[in-house]
């Protein structure tokens, strides 16, 4: 049970791997902290609501049935079948789809 402390080029062998084996332990658990601290920081974040117009210029008998908001445009979608693509400010009519149901 008494063995003799190693010498020589095995004392510095250990040594080494005791300080790599260490150094790997603090940036495993530096990288866990830093992961945890991201995905905290991610869910605590609120997501962008999207802005519309108050009003927006339909055709004349047209009814929204459905609305969604891109980057520079709005879609609705009528209850006759038709997509319409406005503005951001839902003012100035773009383009007119026809749906197939």
């Amino acid at each position: 049970m008494n063995e003799a402390p190693l010498t020589g080029p095995d004392a510095g062998l250990v040594r080494y791997l005791k300080w790599l084996v260490t150094t790997l332990t603090v940036v495993m658990i530096v990288g866990l902290v830093v992961l945890i601290a991201l995905v905290a920081m991610r869910f605590n974040q609120s997501a962008p609501t999207a802005v519309f117009p108050d009003a927006i210029a339909l055709p004349e008998g047209a009814q929204a049935e459905s609305m969604t908001r891109g980057p520079d445009y709005l879609l609705v979608v009528t209850t006759d079948g038709r997509a319409l693509v406005f503005d951001p400010t839902g003012q100035f009519l773009r383009q007119e789809l026809t749906i197939d149901r």
